[in-house]
């Protein structure tokens, strides 16, 4: 088995999933067809730089705010029946990804920063200011996923996440990747983002509490400098406490509050949904030559093959040589 770690993000109806060089997208129609978009990841992903350890941080936040948001948009369009008029780039799509950029770290990082100094004068000490400056992120963070987990159609997207889940869990685990197989293994994931979402925002307390408490532009301009350094940090955590978290109960306990998150961020999916998952796993599975290509007869996937694809033009045409049809099981 691959040592690679395999990632992904619950879209709208459907999931995308990324490898070390591909990426995928799979989308449940209207129709109750599977569509499927992948390509080539940029370049930029290969690059030795941003393979260090600290500078890997980057890749993560690029995931979620970047190659993330496209998959989204996408995936809104496909559900909505409209993937004619898709495009992967545009003002619509970066104009998007600034927009959320901003109101997530509006929200999550300088909100509040401001709504701790308007009670600063009354808190003694710049350790206490910066502890409460913590709190008051920590709980806007867990109730903002607690709020928007109440929608119906965001429901839908937890289930999917719980998908995307189980089914990288079941590669990992040797599983075979039947709806059936996967349903069985676990919704939460020690490299899931909820948890390093939480983990920036636990290394944000400590570090800004070792800060003091500055004038307020030093404090703000403070604030979004370290968002890529805690990032860094965080990740290299993560990736290290995956790897041992089997074999010491320190790191055990150290997840724990992430995992327990991800009880609010995901739900159990129902079997089409893991479909979908697997579907967008083994296209990229196949796409870097780790899953032989099933025939025709025995799992027909429908394509989608776009310019972006340029990048792997021999796995284009292969791809080309497959037939549509929906998902066997």
């Amino acid at each position: 088995m691959s040592r690679l770690n395999y990632g992904g993000q619950a879209v709208m109806e459907g999931v995308m999933m990324r490898g070390e060089r591909e990426w995928a997208v799979a989308v449940r129609q209207p129709d109750g067809e599977i569509i499927v978009h992948h390509a080539a990841l940029p370049a930029s992903y290969r690059n030795r730089v941003l393979k260090w350890p600290f500078m890997r941080g980057l890749i993560s936040l690029w995931d979620a705010l970047g190659l993330g948001m496209r998959a989204l948009i996408w995936s809104g369009d496909v559900a909505l029946g409209e993937e004619e008029d898709v495009s992967f780039s545009g003002p619509l799509a970066w104009g998007t990804v600034a927009i959320s950029l901003a109101l997530g770290i509006g929200l999550f990082f300088l909100l509040p920063m401001f709504l701790t100094t308007l009670i600063d004068r009354y808190i003694p000490s710049g350790l206490l200011s910066n502890l409460v400056e913590g709190t008051l992120r920590l709980g806007l963070f867990i109730g903002y996923l607690a709020l928007i987990s109440m929608a119906p159609d965001i429901r839908r997207v937890f289930a999917y996440h719980g998908a995307e889940h189980k089914t990288i869990n079941a590669y990992e685990a040797g599983v075979p990747l039947t709806p059936e197989s996967v349903a069985a293994q676990s919704r939460v994931h020690t490299r899931c983002g909820t948890g390093f979402m939480l983990l920036v925002l636990v290394i944000f307390v400590v570090i800004a509490t070792l800060m003091g408490r500055p004038p307020l532009p030093v404090r703000l301009a403070s604030r979004l400098v370290l968002i890529p350094i805690v990032a860094g940090i965080a990740y290299e955590i993560i990736k290290l406490s995956a790897r041992y978290y089997q074999r010491s109960a320190f790191v055990r306990a150290l997840m724990a509050p992430g995992l327990a998150l991800q009880q609010l961020t995901t739900r159990e999916p129902t079997l089409d949904m893991l479909e979908v998952a697997i579907r967008s796993l083994e296209y990229v599975l196949e796409a870097e030559g780790l899953l032989e290509r099933q025939t025709a007869d025995t799992m027909p996937m429908p394509e989608l093959v776009t310019a972006a694809m340029s990048a792997a033009g021999a796995l284009e045409n292969t791809e080309e040589a497959r037939g549509n049809g929906s998902a066997g099981s």
